[in-house]
């Protein structure tokens, strides 16, 4: 009698995991497809405008190299 609960116990725990595993595969299909459809926007943005996906997030003086040396981001210049 006393093997009983414990095995509930780890039954109950593995019933958790393969929800929490779901749960996970789920949320992971979903971050994929955002990042997708990220990118997809993006390089469609940059066909349209001509400014890369750098440029469009703000981070565009870091690649500029003379920009990124005028205001100081980089310890060096290009």
């Amino acid at each position: 009698m006393t093997n009983t609960p414990s095995n509930d116990q780890s039954f109950d725990t593995s019933s958790e995991q393969l929800t929490l595993i779901e749960q996970l595969k789920q949320v992971e299909l979903f971050n994929g497809r955002a990042a997708m459809l990220g990118i997809v926007i993006g390089i469609v943005v940059e066909g349209l405008t001509g400014f890369g996906i750098a440029h469009q997030i703000g981070l565009g003086a870091l690649f500029d190299g003379y920009a990124a040396c005028r205001t100081q981001f980089l310890p060096f210049c290009f």
